[in-house]
């Protein structure tokens, strides 16, 4: 494995260890970002039946469950595997443990 595949593999472990720890927070620290897109009608339905933190709920809901896609499909493009995962996960062991 050349040093521009090695990088690339290893912001790839980082983002999927961020969107890791973040589904697994009760997520308070996170950082907002605006806007969502989402149909009108669906917010405007929810707001009208179960009120605003129904609402919200559901934003937070759709987000996590795109979130959730969006890394497995990120984890399988850059590692396939739970074994290429984890022995890319030791090389990079054994080079922080090199350099230190």
């Amino acid at each position: 494995m050349d040093q521009k595949e090695y990088e690339k593999k290893y912001k790839n472990l980082r983002i999927l260890k961020s969107i890791q720890d973040y589904l697994k927070s009760d997520n308070d620290t996170s950082t907002s970002v605006y806007p969502i897109n989402i149909p009108d009608d669906l917010l405007l339905q929810v707001l009208k039946s179960q009120g605003p933190e129904a609402a919200d709920d559901l934003i937070h809901q759709i987000f996590e469950l795109g979130l959730t896609i969006w890394s497995e499909r990120l984890y399988t493009e850059a590692f396939g595997s739970t074994q290429s995962l984890n022995s890319f996960i030791e090389l990079v062991k054994k080079i922080n443990k090199e350099s230190t």
